[in-house]
Parts: C-alpha cells; structure tokens; sequence
C-alpha cells in the first residue's frame, strides 16, 4: 500500500468513528435516516455537478444500476448499524460490525477478483481482525439485558457482512466502471433518499422534532460520512479491496477510545491489547 493510500484510509478511520459516535448519540430511526440522506444531497450536489461537468464520465445503464445498487447496499448498513447502536454500546457494535466487515471482503477479493496480497500483508490483515474480534469478547455493563445484548451482536455481524458486500461491489464501480467516486457516493445517497422519502412521508412532524433534537448530530453525519468513504473510494481506485479493508480497521481504536472515555461505556484490559494488534496490524499491512 503506498503512503498516499495509506493516509487517505487513515483520514477517513478518524472521520468515520467520529460520525458513528454522532450517530449513536442522534438514537438513530428512518427519520434521522431520512434527514442525513436530505442534507447530504444538498451539501454535496456542487461536488457532485463538478464531477459530471469536468470528469465527463461514462454513465450507461450499467453504471446507474450500479450506483443505485450502492444506495440498497448501503441502506442496509445504515439501518443495520444505527439499529444495533439502539441495542448495544458503540464500542460492541462497532468494532464488531468493523471487524467482520474486512475478513468476508479480503477473503472475497482474493478469492473472486484474483488479488494477492503479500505474506505481510496477509498477516497484518489477521492482526487487525483478530484484535476486532478479541476486542468484543466481554462487552455489556454488569446487569444489562442479555437478549438485547444478542440482537447488537447480530445487528454488528450483519452490518460486518453488509460492509463486505458494498466494499467489493463499489471496488468494481470505481475500479473496473471507471464511476467517479463523488459521484458514485452522491448518486448513492440519492438514491437512498428515493427509498427512504416513502417511508417517511407520514412522519413529518417526527422529522421536524428529530432535526430540533439533533441538528449537531444529523449535521455531522450529512458532512462526516460521505467525506469519509470518498476518501476510501479513492484510495481503491488504485489499491487492493485487500489491502484497504482491513486497514480502514484502524477506525477500530478511535471509536473504542470514543465509547469508553466520551460514552463512560465499560472498559477492560483486554481492549487495550485488542488496539495495540489492530495497531501492529495496520503497520504490517502499510509494510506489505
């Protein structure tokens, strides 16, 4: 992995944890859903224009359905997420949905789209999953309901495997269909948006309440999200699915760090070696 790339997965890992923990926070819900698809069409519609304007690209039938695919994709990640985040504690959900996201990607590319990743590499990848995974062993504050408990677990799974199949579905968007990446995430949200807007026409005094309560978190999310797979979109353009999924995972210890010190969720020592792997992993994965 170049330094470049490197340091666009790492930008976006800070931007990432951050908007989940605003998402958590917001209590999550179509209307919120709605709200954060809304503003970040209208945000991001200059980009959007400057990309068709002086990129030009090619956009057939094929590279429409495409970015609407993205769109589905990622509206089943959203949902999934913000619905585990409802039953469980950042630093549970995230890295679990984080961690189990890069194993079933890296394992698809290598298997499906003939990327061979270096021995290093390979091994950085298995220290970053391995420290996601050990990082959520023990989580819950002593006394919390174990059945919702489950459902965050297999709310973080879902979303793990959800994230797999977008990674490997918009690596071929921008990669092999040459979609701009501003445009590829601004068509897909858009088309989020067209899902969503159905869902919600009968909620609109829920919506008005929803921005008043949460203006700063819906707002942060509208502006954080897109900018932070845009970057990752960029750095696959020319970098391996396997090689940026997992180091994305660094976005592991910041959300943790988020959850237990700005969330006083609980804490353990275990967590701590879980980081430092997710770090040497990282590392090995820039080396290799």
């Amino acid at each position: 992995m170049t330094g470049l790339a490197l340091g666009l997965v790492l930008s976006a890992a800070v931007l990432h944890a951050t908007w989940n923990l605003l998402a958590k926070r917001s209590g999550g819900g179509w209307s919120f859903l709605w709200l954060v698809c809304a503003l970040t069409s209208l945000i991001y519609a200059p980009v959007a224009a400057w990309s068709l304007l002086v990129q030009r690209p090619r956009l057939g039938p094929i590279h429409l359905a495409f970015i609407f695919g993205s769109g589905v994709l990622h509206l089943a990640y959203f949902v999934a997420l913000t619905q585990g985040y409802r039953m469980g504690d950042l630093s549970l959900v995230y890295p679990l949905a984080r961690g189990t996201g890069p194993a079933l990607s890296a394992a698809a590319a290598i298997a499906f789209l003939r990327e061979r990743p270096t021995a290093l590499a390979i091994v950085g990848a298995a220290f970053i999953v391995g420290g996601a995974f050990v990082l959520t062993s023990g989580f819950g504050r002593p006394g919390g309901s174990s059945r919702r408990m489950r459902w965050a677990v297999i709310y973080g799974v879902t979303t793990g495997a959800i994230i797999a199949s977008y990674t490997l579905w918009d690596k071929w968007a921008v990669s092999t269909l040459l979609i701009p990446p501003l445009l590829l995430e601004w068509g897909s949200n858009f088309s989020r948006l067209l899902l969503l807007t159905p869902m919600v026409v009968s909620r609109w005094p829920e919506i008005g309440l929803r921005w008043r309560a949460h203006r700063l978190e819906t707002t942060g999310v509208a502006v954080l999200a897109p900018l932070a797979y845009i970057l990752v979109l960029t750095a696959l353009v020319f970098t391996p699915v396997s090689y940026v999924a997992p180091a994305r995972e660094v976005s592991i210890l910041i959300g943790t760090i988020m959850g237990t010190r700005l969330l006083a969720e609980a804490d353990d020592g275990r967590r701590l070696g879980a980081a430092a792997a997710i770090v040497v992993g990282v590392v090995a994965l820039a080396l290799g």
